[in-house]
Order: structure tokens, then C-alpha cells, then sequence
């Protein structure tokens, strides 16, 4: 099986070799396209306003001046000489939980790969922000993370739909299990926003990264995280919310 691994950390991550971990027990046919420097919160975004630039750090290795979006197009287009069987995005520094999944550069490197249909699974690592810096620990990744692809490798999925894993923030052996759950969503209370000045005097805005509050309604993957267990989320491209197509003709009808 012809295998693309990408993500939204960039191409030195170290989520990026423990996906490289992971697949590399399914197959030694590994690509790897991911952007040049960390792309987090990039969401589905394309670069246009810019070249894009293509480098090779070795053998299938190959680096993005760009989005996660960028580099699955890149690598499909470009860069392989066949189509993958699979797409691999992550492991992701971090969570991509209920509707945080729609900035996720992680999450939507593998929307890409499923728009060209290509079966296509994105990985997160939750963790505990306070403290950690770039101390992330992927235990729970990367003994899970293989029992989780082993089931996911070959089963039926429909066309324009991927999946979302996420880890949950304990070592590996305190994990309980996997759960197949559905996109939770936030109380949309999002994190600060810290005001400061640069050198010269000009006043700059960084989005902090506060604790986001939420409901965990049953069935969600943010309660099977807080429950311990790995969660599982298929996902689709289509967003139309059908139920209210027929109110809104209705409203337009002649």
C-alpha cells in the first residue's frame, strides 16, 4: 500500500515521526509531504497569494512552502509519480476536538486527500497544555494509533468522507479503549486575545490558547477523551443542513 503522510506541525515535527512510526508497520511504500514550518490552525486554506516553493529533505521526503492543503495537492500532483492509497495526517500536537476540527490543518489536510478520493484519516494527541511547551507526550499515539489504522485500513467508507482520531491525554496503558463517536461542539467561549507592543511601538494581537469550556453531550468525542478513550469520527464534506432546504423554498417559492 502506497501510503502520503502529511500534517500542519511542519516537516521536522516530532507528531510527524510517530506517524512515520505508525504507518511503516502497514507498509515500507511511504511518501511524505508536509508544509515547511508549523501551519497550525491553517484550517482548508490554499495559498494563492504566493509561489510555493518544494524541497527535498531525502528519499519520499519532501517539504511545503505552504498549508496542509497545499502539500496534499503538491503531492498528488506533483510530487508522486502514483496515486496513495491512503493519506495520513498528524500525529497532531494537540487536540482536534468538536468544532475546533474546521481550523484544523490537520483535519483538513486529510478533506483534501478525500476530496481527490483518496481514503484519508487524520491523528491528534491531546494534551495537557500548562506546562508542556513542545513536551508533548505521543505515548498514547503511538501504541494506539496502529490499532486503530489496522481497523480503519480497509473498511467501507463513502465517497467525500474522512476521519477524525484523536488520543487521549494519558500514557498508553490507561487508556480504555476506542469509541465511535460524533463531532461534539463547544460552548463557543474562545480564548483570549493579549494585547502588547512590539519594539517600534505598534500595538500587535496574539490569539491565546485559554482552556475552551464545553458540554459533553453523550455519544461525542469530547466526552470519550474525557472518558479515556481513544475517539473515532467519520466525517463528511457535505454541510448542507437538508431539514431546512424544503422551509427556505417555501420562502422563495413563487
Amino acid at each position: 500500500m502506497r501510503i502520503l503522510l502529511t500534517n500542519d506541525d511542519g516537516i521536522h515535527a516530532p507528531g510527524l515521526k510517530v506517524l512515520e512510526e505508525i504507518a511503516r508497520q502497514f507498509s515500507d511504500d511511504i511518501w511524505i509531504c508536509a508544509p515547511s514550518e508549523e501551519q497550525s490552525g491553517a484550517g482548508h486554506s490554499l495559498t494563492l497569494n504566493r509561489p510555493v516553493r518544494l524541497h527535498q529533505h531525502g528519499e519520499r521526503r519532501f517539504a511545503i512552502s505552504g498549508t496542509p492543503t497545499d502539500s496534499v495537492m503538491m503531492a498528488l500532483r506533483t510530487v508522486m509519480p502514483d496515486a496513495p492509497e491512503l493519506i495520513l495526517s498528524g500525529v497532531n500536537r494537540g487536540a482536534n476536538l468538536a468544532d475546533d476540527i474546521t481550523y484544523s490543518g490537520t483535519v483538513s489536510a486529510a478533506i483534501e486527500g478525500a476530496l481527490a478520493g483518496v481514503r484519508s484519516i487524520a491523528f491528534s494527541q491531546v494534551y495537557a497544555r500548562e506546562g508542556m511547551g513542545d513536551d508533548v507526550p505521543f505515548g498514547a499515539a503511538l501504541e494506539w494509533g496502529p490499532k486503530v489504522l489496522e481497523k480503519l485500513i480497509d473498511a467501507p467508507m463513502a465517497e467525500r468522507t474522512l476521519i477524525n482520531v484523536n488520543f487521549p491525554a494519558i500514557a498508553a496503558d490507561a487508556v480504555k479503549g476506542i469509541r465511535v463517536v460524533r463531532q461534539g461542539f463547544h460552548d463557543y467561549k474562545r480564548g483570549t486575545i493579549v494585547e502588547g507592543r512590539d519594539p517600534r511601538g505598534y500595538r500587535y494581537f496574539w490569539f491565546g490558547l485559554d482552556q475552551i469550556e464545553h458540554t459533553l453531550d453523550h455519544g461525542t468525542d469530547l466526552e470519550a477523551i474525557e472518558d479515556g478513550y481513544v475517539a473515532v469520527t467519520p466525517l463528511q464534506l457535505d454541510l448542507t443542513h437538508y431539514s431546512t432546504i424544503g422551509i427556505f423554498a417555501d420562502r422563495f417559492a413563487d
